[in-house]
Parts: C-alpha cells; structure tokens; sequence
C-alpha cells in the first residue's frame, strides 16, 4: 500500500484547510483509515479515524471542528480531512494512516506527512 497526503499549508487562526490521502496499491485490504498529527517535541497523536464501513472517531481536541470522510474506488482509497475553525495547536505535520488487513496479520501504512501552520 502506498499512501500520498496532500493539502497541507499555512493559513490563520480560525480558517479552513483540506486534507487528502491517496491510497494504491492493494487497497481491497484496507481496513481503517485515518489521520495522525505530531508538533515538535510532542508524540504523534490520533487525530481522527475512519472504519472501512463508515464508522468515524476523533480526538477531544479536534471534534465538531474537523471531519473524516472516506471514498473508495476499485483501485483507490481516498481518505480527506475537512479542518475548520484552526487554532495555533492544530499546527503540525499531519500523517495519513492505514491499516492493511490479510489473513494471517494487521500491518501499518503511512504517507509521508505533510505540514500544517495555523498562525494566530
């Protein structure tokens, strides 16, 4: 599985920004995916999650302000990250995730990250 995230950039207190993330690959295998974060000096963090039925969660921080939301082709997962009302300590580098599922284990994909900025 390889995964592409995009979307990142710099915008102020209070604004909007989209993630997206592209999974390829063997993607008939994915199970959850999601979205992490991780600012300097802190350990990466769960940010919001999403089941391959549909099921979503979030982290305290970060509900009724951001939404996951999931959309899946034969031959590619797509999963975005609608963030609104940012604020200084969204600021990060924002991970996508997925879980690959077969028969005999459960591993872990990761896109290369891309950085978020929220001034104040």
């Amino acid at each position: 599985v390889q995964l592409q995230a995009s979307g990142g950039g710099l915008v102020q207190a209070g604004g909007s920004l989209r993630l997206s993330c592209r999974a390829s690959g063997s993607v008939i295998s994915i199970g959850n995916m999601g979205w992490y974060r991780q600012a300097p000096g802190n350990q990466r963090e769960l940010v919001a999650s999403i089941t391959s039925g549909g099921k979503e969660d979030y982290a305290e921080s970060v509900k009724d302000r951001f939404t996951i939301s999931r959309d899946t082709t034969v031959a590619v997962e797509m999963v975005y990250l609608e963030m609104k009302s940012l604020k200084p300590e969204d600021s990060a580098v924002y991970y996508c995730h997925a879980q690959h599922v077969s028969w005999d284990r459960i591993r872990d994909f990761w896109g290369q990250g891309t950085l978020v900025t929220v001034s104040s």
